[in-house]
């Protein structure tokens, strides 16, 4: 406060009441939080960050939309205006808002079929996440993806295979390092994934050539219906990359998110290789739509974590007990993204189908033609990328 009053009074010809506009938009605070554990790492992330009156403004909006877009999808599913699979990301906002923070724009990404969350972080708006869900042309993927197949500038999916995006993350640290680009690719996977075979051979070969991947479990307690003391001997998950660096991060702080993730990114860059990352978090709905939640965990369980640890919840009273933002605000910002959902919605209900003559279309880049033998309707039909 006082470095801003300072810079303000250097200032000519200033009115007042930009002084005071000025003065509130550079209000930060410094805010304490959970340790990091280390695996393999002399030093972690620090233990407090600055706050900007923007940047938690920006995170909050983020965030909350996130959680109305998610609160739509669960209703259009059971409208049965969404059909097939649909896994949702409420709970765990902080993770994606995190992360994005604490990389570039320019880097990469990649993530498993609770996607939803970090096609919005990477650019993607609102209706065309909610239109690819319910099938529709102007849907990210064209309406043809669905809610696991999304895909925006440097985020590549969205993937439905346990576990198989990882290796292919591997793949784009890769492509980062070959290109001496100076990016970094994070691979996303769950606590259900992390016993697949091929998350260690990624770990090996990333390891081995020392890629610029930033590996991250996203733990959510429950892999489909199993929790994860049941389905893991070990579940230190930041530790399995074994000879890989590792931190165990909060995951439903989003300030502890960023730092942590800034942290990573730097040790990539420097060209260490690649560091592991799991992130203590929380789902509130079931794996998927077809999952009620409520069958291998209790109803009081997701009560206490969404009364002690939601991460939207912590931003918002941070905020307001340094006076950062007035409650009145953050009411508003509430109001305009109820707006914007029930438009996103209201799109995604009524914009129409894909064509049958573009059912073909994106699957190859070269346009080759696409015969398949005894459809004779289809045999008509080429690829158009």
């Amino acid at each position: 406060m006082l470095i801003a009053c300072s810079a303000i009074y250097c200032l000519k010809n200033v009115r007042s009441a930009d002084v005071i506009s000025i003065v509130f938009n550079l209000l930060l605070c410094t805010h304490p939080f959970k340790k990091c554990e280390l695996h393999r790492l002399d030093q972690g992330p620090p233990t407090q960050a600055l706050l900007t009156r923007e940047q938690g403004l920006k995170y909050y909006r983020t965030m909350q939309t996130m959680r109305r877009m998610e609160l739509k999808a669960d209703q259009l599913y059971k409208q049965k205006i969404i059909r097939g699979f649909c896994h949702l990301y409420d709970g765990q906002e902080a993770c994606a808002v995190g992360i994005e923070a604490g990389i570039n724009p320019s880097d990469h990404l990649i993530t498993a079929y609770r996607a939803h969350g970090y096609t919005y972080t990477r650019g993607v708006s609102v209706k065309e996440i909610l239109a690819e869900l319910t099938g529709r042309r102007g849907g990210v993927a064209k309406g043809k993806g669905g809610s696991m197949h999304m895909y925006a500038k440097h985020f590549y999916g969205g993937n439905g295979i346990v576990g198989a995006q990882v290796p292919l993350g591997a793949g784009l640290a890769l492509a980062c390092q070959y290109k001496g680009n100076n990016e970094v690719c994070v691979t996303l996977y769950g606590d259900g994934a992390a016993n697949q075979g091929q998350i260690f051979e990624s770990f090996n070969m990333a390891a081995l050539w020392k890629l610029p991947c930033i590996f991250i479990c996203e733990n959510n307690k429950y892999g489909m219906g199993t929790s994860v003391e049941r389905a893991s001997a070990s579940t230190d998950y930041f530790k399995r990359g074994d000879f890989i660096p590792g931190l165990k991060v909060d995951g439903m702080d989003v300030l502890t998110v960023r730092e942590a993730t800034k942290f990573a990114a730097d040790y990539c860059r420097s060209g260490k290789g690649p560091i592991l990352m799991e992130l203590e978090t929380y789902r509130y709905h079931g794996h998927s739509m077809s999952d009620p939640g409520v069958s291998y965990r209790t109803r009081e369980e997701i009560q206490e974590v969404r009364s002690k640890s939601d991460p939207i919840s912590m931003l918002k009273d941070r905020m307001i007990s340094n006076n950062m933002a007035s409650l009145e605000e953050i009411k508003e910002i509430d109001v305009e993204i109820r707006k914007e959902i029930e438009e996103a919605a209201q799109f995604a209900t009524s914009d129409p189908e894909p064509p049958l003559e573009e059912l073909c279309n994106h699957i190859f880049y070269n346009e080759p033609p696409m015969e398949v033998r005894g459809t004779n309707p289809w045999s008509k039909l080429k690829s158009i990328s």
